[in-house]
């Protein structure tokens, strides 16, 4: 199924909103744009100043999509993120009163100073989508994105997210600083003002999530089907990995390759799709062993050799 032309002019139109406020990070919009479009949910771990917030304001803004945001810290409570009930004494009865959660796109801001309990009440939100408050089930708008951020330098004060979250973010990226032409560039556009504060939307949720159901037809070989699964798998045999990706993690990465291949303006997925997405998608899945990281090996670089000795199939399309 060939991909539909007004689909691609809307996310290159959201792509370029996006790129005239965070400059020079065009592959780092990329990949927050393919986890939304296929579903998932972003961790952003770098250091403060980098245009983490900023990024996710920005696309909340180009989709006219509710935006919500959490400053996390130690003393934030459950409730404060999912909502609670509270009695109303006019109608004699409890009324369930939101919390941020209920958006569309939800920031949560340095997420590891949450306390462990606060942050396991964004397992539920983060896999079934929706909210649990005595005995009611309440569903989160769709679409619904969490994208949390974390400093990967201050940890003073923290609590390190937990294996079983970490596998619910469909990937794990990092902004960088920007190179000298760029932070130029930088300067002379924000001299007029915040970039953001003049940005228009150029689509709506919905159209977002018709977007989504179109990434399902994006086609993906069986040979590649068995490469994705083939990397996969190679996470879990691996001498220097003590946990491997999960099949969580197979299903993640079976839609994010196809919603990156779609944001190339292809209807199918390529070899390298797959390659790119690799690092992103599994790397914050697989636990090294302690001698693996005693000796400064890296998840990167553990899936690096796994991409390097899997077999690539020669004919992939068709």
């Amino acid at each position: 199924m060939p991909v539909r032309e007004q689909s691609i002019q809307t996310m290159s139109a959201v792509r370029a909103n996006l790129e005239s406020c965070i400059l020079g990070k065009e592959f780092e919009i990329t990949l927050l744009l393919t986890a939304l479009l296929a579903g998932g949910h972003v961790l952003i771990e770098d250091v403060p100043g980098t245009g983490k917030t900023q990024l996710i304001k920005a696309m909340a803004r180009s989709m006219s999509g509710d935006y919500r945001r959490i400053q996390c810290n130690p003393d934030i409570l459950p409730s404060d993120i999912t909502g609670v009930s509270v009695f109303h004494p006019h109608e004699e009865q409890f009324v369930f009163r939101p919390g941020p959660v209920m958006t569309n796109i939800l920031l949560a801001d340095e997420i590891n100073r949450a306390t462990t309990k606060t942050q396991s009440a964004l397992l539920e939100v983060m896999e079934e989508r929706s909210v649990t408050a005595d005995g009611h089930t309440y569903e989160l708008p769709h679409p619904f994105m969490l994208c949390a951020t974390q400093n990967p330098i201050d940890f003073e004060g923290t609590y390190m997210l937990p294996e079983a979250q970490l596998d619910r973010f469909m990937m794990k990226i990092a902004m960088g600083y920007p190179d000298e032409a760029t932070e130029k560039a930088m300067l002379q556009s924000h001299t007029k003002g915040q970039p953001i504060d003049q940005l228009q939307a150029v689509t709506t949720m919905d159209e977002i999530a018709a977007i989504q159901e179109e990434i399902r037809d994006v086609y993906l070989s069986d040979a590649l089907s068995d490469y994705l699964l083939n990397i996969v798998r190679r996470t879990r045999e691996h001498d220097a990995v003590i946990l491997g990706a999960s099949p969580r993690a197979t299903l993640a990465f079976v839609m994010a390759v196809k919603a990156y291949a779609f944001l190339q303006e292809r209807d199918y997925v390529i070899p390298d799709d797959i390659k790119t997405l690799t690092t992103y998608v599994l790397g914050h899945r697989i636990l090294l062993r302690p001698e693996a990281r005693l000796g400064s090996m890296s998840s990167q670089q553990v899936l690096q050799q796994i991409i390097n000795q899997a077999h690539v199939p020669v004919s992939s399309v068709g």
